[in-house]
């Protein structure tokens, strides 16, 4: 699925936002891989990657918090482009027919998993897979930059991740000892484009999405002077069956210095 101009000036325009609210311009201070001086590109993903998602992130419920934190009533799907068949279905949304037919699950699916609150880890499975594990809903992602081992069909279906270079240039002038300026070198964003998905709910009250949807995610990393993390997530959804126009949306993590507070919690209906 190739990025059309719209949506990367959406995307940029939510990480743009994101950076205005944090405390202050971020710097890029930490090492990286990716292909340098022309030589030949790295051989595995792990060593061309340009940005470390590694580590255990928390979420911050920054936008949407009457959605995320407390399940909707039925038929409350504003701000979700949803067609009448999708209406239909988000109207007649019955949690205790999903807890009966084991499909508690449908609102951690791979379109909806990163706006669950709670926290994320994220590690190398092999120097070409990343693993995202969550510890709402006791998910696991894996992101395969090269032939996906999985079939698809269940709740995260297959993702295809590759690296974006974005055109930036870090560390900033003056971040280095004494002031000095440091060399430049990428900064890049992890795609993630997502399909062949059981179908599932964009919000935990039943606004549905089909199993012909492709979710692209973009994953930003932006450190802070003050030593602060921050890993912004957009997300576009695009479903033929249920959604008239694609479904934007931005979830911000923080980095946690440790592994406090992983808490492994099942899928829930409710």
């Amino acid at each position: 699925m190739k990025e059309s101009h719209i949506k990367r000036y959406a995307r940029l325009t939510v990480i743009a936002a994101f950076v205005w609210l944090a405390p202050a311009v971020f710097s890029a201070q930490r090492g990286g891989g990716g292909q340098r001086g022309g030589g030949a590109p790295p051989a595995t993903a792990k060593a061309a990657a340009a940005e470390d998602f590694t580590g255990q992130w928390v979420s911050l419920v920054t936008e949407d918090w009457r959605y995320r934190m407390i399940t909707p009533q039925a038929g409350d799907y504003a701000s979700v482009p949803v067609n009448p068949v999708g209406r239909k279905l988000a109207d007649n949304w019955d949690p205790d027919k999903d807890q009966a037919n084991g499909e508690q699950c449908k609102a951690y699916g791979a379109a909806a998993i990163m706006r669950m609150p709670g926290r994320i880890r994220i590690s190398w499975a092999d120097d070409d897979t990343l693993k995202v594990e969550t510890d709402a809903g006791m998910q696991t992602r894996m992101f395969y930059f090269k032939e996906p081992k999985s079939q698809g069909g269940d709740w995260q279906g297959v993702s295809q991740a590759s690296w974006m270079d974005t055109g930036a240039r870090g560390p900033v002038p003056g971040s280095g000892a004494g002031g000095a300026a440091t060399a430049p070198r990428p900064v890049g964003t992890l795609k993630v484009v997502t399909t062949k998905m059981r179908s599932g709910y964009l919000r935990k009250n039943g606004v549905p999405y089909s199993d012909k949807v492709v979710v692209a995610e973009y994953f930003d990393r932006l450190d802070q002077p003050n030593g602060d993390v921050y890993l912004v997530v957009t997300t576009v959804v695009e479903d033929p069956t249920y959604l008239n126009q694609p479904f934007l949306t931005s979830s911000h993590f923080k980095k946690q210095t440790d592994q406090s507070g992983w808490n492994p919690t099942p899928c829930a209906a409710r």
